[in-house]
């Protein structure tokens, strides 16, 4: 197994992997560009973003260049993964803010103005979704995805008898945009996430697939999930999130959680 691989499996951090052997074998004559999503859903993160952005610094650390996407577009719509409910949707002005608040804590994780090969980079989804009409959308990349396919995704099969609106069930298309952009791009290679993600993960690998040529090679890695006791992972519900912030979440309570 290659080295990186094998130290991250080492510490547990790999859950799932799409064709093992060909990601080793890159990862073994190349440096490789990958990235890992944040929607903008509050003005920090929390506990449940920091073990993806950690393992994509490992592979920094490796040479690997990292890729860090902010949703100022999908965070307008909202991820249907881990919820048994519809997000309540935000303002552009609240998303927009809290992009600024995402974007000034991963500044303290990365370093974004090196002039290295693998310096990081910072981008928006909303600079290239938000600037698409709906019929480009339907037409460039609607007819990519077949209903069917979304259909057997556990996030969405399990919203089924509760509700689903087209607006959340339309995400992993967003999402398999994005993987596919940042393909095109930025040479993004990989895409790291939670266990949650696995399916928007191969939405984009399957978006690629179909827009090149069979020597198009991409991969996915996910993440287990920081959870709480009851086995459910840590979000943002009250009394629930522990932040990275230190106005929101103290040092103290911080440091006391990990302890605990």
């Amino acid at each position: 197994m290659n080295e990186l691989l094998q130290d991250l499996n080492w510490r547990g951090l790999l859950y799932q992997q799409t064709d093992a052997e060909g990601m080793e074998k890159l990862l073994d004559t190349e440096k490789v560009s990958l990235y890992v999503g944040v929607d903008p859903t509050a003005d920090s993160m929390h506990i449940g973003h920091i073990v993806p952005l950690l393992t994509l610094r490992r592979f920094q650390k490796a040479g690997h260049k990292p890729v860090l996407l902010v949703g100022g577009a999908t965070g307008t719509v909202g991820d249907p993964s881990g919820r048994s409910e519809e997000r309540q949707l935000q303002t552009m002005e609240q998303v927009e803010a809290n992009v600024r608040g995402l974007k000034a804590q991963m500044e303290r994780l990365f370093d974004f103005s090196s002039d290295a090969d693998n310096g990081a980079i910072l981008v928006n989804n909303n600079d290239w979704a938000g600037q698409m009409t709906l019929i480009d959308f339907l037409r460039d990349y609607g007819k990519l995805i077949n209903v069917n396919y979304i259909l057997s995704k556990d996030t969405v099969a399990s919203r089924l008898d509760s509700g689903i609106s087209f607006t959340e069930f339309a995400y992993t298309l967003i999402q398999g945009m994005d993987f596919n952009h940042l393909y095109d791009n930025f040479n993004v290679r990989i895409q790291v996430g939670g266990s949650d993600q696995w399916g928007n993960i191969t939405t984009g690998l399957e978006m690629i697939r179909k827009t090149h040529d069979e020597t198009a090679k991409a991969y996915g890695i996910t993440i287990p999930l920081v959870t709480k006791a009851d086995g459910t992972k840590f979000g943002k519900t009250a009394g629930g999130a522990v932040w990275l912030d230190a106005k929101k979440t103290s040092p103290y309570e911080f440091y006391q959680f990990w302890v605990n």
